[in-house]
């Protein structure tokens, strides 16, 4: 079971746990635990460190993880460093990503991928489609 913030809980400070967190509230501060979940409500203005993170809401903030999945809800403003990175169609990262290893996978770009495909038009700084 994990240890959940609920959607009616803001956290401000950092959190660090041995197990499990799943977040549906807002979280000011750093989260790091094993694993970590944050709902399609959930915040995380802050570092995030774990071994497997999905997302389905919102971080703010610099994310290393083994695993990484985005869903196409996510909303990531910041750098990600991953061993494996899955990303939905419509899932927003605006940030730099690369492997945990230091080797960079990408420039940085603001990227989106819509639902409907293809490059978000007028994105000054360029949007691109993800798909597996």
């Amino acid at each position: 079971m994990p240890s959940i913030i609920s959607a009616d809980l803001k956290v401000e400070g950092n959190i660090i746990c041995d197990g499990d967190i799943q977040v549906d509230g807002r979280v000011e501060g750093d989260v790091r635990s094993r694993n970590l979940t944050i709902g399609e409500h959930g915040a995380v203005v802050g570092e995030v460190a774990a071994d497997k993170v999905q997302i389905s809401g919102t971080v703010e903030g610099r994310i290393s993880a083994k695993t990484v999945n985005l869903a196409k809800s996510a909303r990531i403003i910041g750098d990600i460093a991953h061993d494996s990175l899955s990303m939905e169609a419509g899932a927003y990262l605006e940030g730099r990503v690369s492997r945990l290893d230091g080797t960079p996978v990408s420039k940085p770009a603001t990227t989106a991928a819509p639902a409907t495909g293809g490059a978000k038009p007028g994105g000054g700084a360029g949007g691109a489609s993800s798909s597996s």
